[in-house]
């Protein structure tokens, strides 16, 4: 594969080009604001209590597969759908790769339902904090 270019917009999307024996492939990198959402925690004594979880996610779409174009127009829906979900977690749904692994699932299922479409490709995680 060879990365033929790789431009940032101003609103910070990132595009990728990039060719290969199978054709041309148009990927964008559109980061989301920072979401910082309460999250539930169990401490050792079997009290609940409540944690901040803050999270900095950007979605990876193909801008050339059918319905890309919904991707930017449901951007607010998306980021909602997102926050909803993450407040229904626990600390506990967050331990090891799994749960970092369950997460970004999550989000992309969420995502490509959203759009109603396969463009979404990938949630990448830039920070996830449980404090």
């Amino acid at each position: 594969i060879e990365v033929t270019k790789a431009a940032e917009s101003p609103t910070g999307d990132v595009e990728i080009t990039h060719s290969s024996d199978e054709g041309a492939v148009s990927i964008i990198v559109t980061p989301f604001k920072e979401i910082i959402v309460n999250i539930n925690s169990t401490t050792a004594t079997g009290r609940t209590t409540s944690r901040f979880m803050k999270l900095n996610i950007a979605l990876v779409y193909d801008e050339r597969a059918e319905g890309a174009e919904r991707v930017e127009e449901r951007r607010l829906f998306l980021r909602d759908s997102f926050q909803d979900y993450l407040r229904q977690l626990s600390e506990r749904d967050l331990q090891g790769s799994l749960g970092l692994i369950t997460v970004k699932q999550e989000l992309l299922r969420r995502a490509r339902t959203i759009t109603e479409s396969d463009a979404p490709q990938e949630m990448l995680v830039s920070d996830l904090i449980v404090q």
